[in-house]
């Protein structure tokens, strides 16, 4: 979408693609693993949105709500690979779009930051 953050742009791809890979998990893990990834995945959106439209003084706690859940995520699918519900080849690929995003955010949230304290 023109004008929408890179962050965002990239969590709605990577977001996806997990929400992808979490219905594909067995009925057995449906309701603890897919469930709270899917929940994180959507907060992250949530968090993305609310950041962008807070005040500059309220930014940088939502960007780090964000950058929690972002890795509250990545330690689930560990977990989830660990007990063989994700493929090697999916895990590192959907980890590197959480730590992308999470390297955008950080970014963000530091340029806020230095501006204040240039201020």
């Amino acid at each position: 979408m023109i004008g929408e953050l890179p962050a965002m742009e990239k969590w709605q791809k990577v977001g996806g693609d997990i929400m992808d890979r979490t219905a594909k998990f067995p009925k057995s893990v449906r309701f603890t693993f897919s469930t709270r990834i899917d929940g994180l995945v959507l907060e992250v959106i949530d968090g993305l949105v609310i950041a962008r439209y807070s005040t500059q003084r309220e930014r940088p706690e939502r960007l780090q709500q964000v950058s929690l859940c972002l890795s509250r995520l990545l330690a689930l699918l560990r977990m989830a690979f660990d007990r063989g519900h994700l493929n090697a080849g999916s895990y590192e690929y959907l980890c590197s779009g959480i730590v992308e995003v999470g390297s955008m955010v950080g970014g963000w949230r530091r340029s806020i930051t230095q501006a204040r304290a240039r201020d």
